[in-house]
């Protein structure tokens, strides 16, 4: 998929957290990895999936042009499965917050009303 956008395979199956930074060195990327990785369950659950555009790979500009997103900057995007940007943030976003914007959302509402509770019969 060299230069193409990888959020156009994500559109009605996945939502997406971009993560757009500068650098693997940037602070605010390393911030939001590690408020992440202990929270991997909540991503699953979601159908939430991370797509980093880091640096200046073909990648990289394509997902910063399709959002808009500066290239010298940290930015978090929160797409829904529509295509739509939901959150957009100047900083990391905590996992609370986004599992909270998430769980509001009438598609989520509908997608645990339909899922069977852990350990429930059915």
């Amino acid at each position: 998929m060299a230069g193409g956008n990888p959020l156009d395979t994500s559109r009605g199956r996945h939502r997406v957290l971009v993560v757009s930074a500068p650098d693997a060195d940037d602070a605010g990327l390393k911030a939001q990895r590690a408020a992440l990785g202990p929270v991997r369950g909540g991503l699953a659950e979601r159908d939430l999936v991370v797509v980093e555009a880091v640096g200046g790979t073909p990648e990289a500009r394509a997902v910063r042009a399709g959002l808009g997103l500066p290239a010298g900057a940290f930015r978090a995007v929160l797409i829904g499965k529509d295509g739509g940007a939901k959150l957009v943030a100047e900083a990391p976003i905590p996992p609370q917050k986004l599992f909270a914007t998430i769980d509001a959302m009438p598609m989520r509402r509908d997608e645990m009303r339909r899922r069977p509770s852990p350990g429930g019969g059915e």
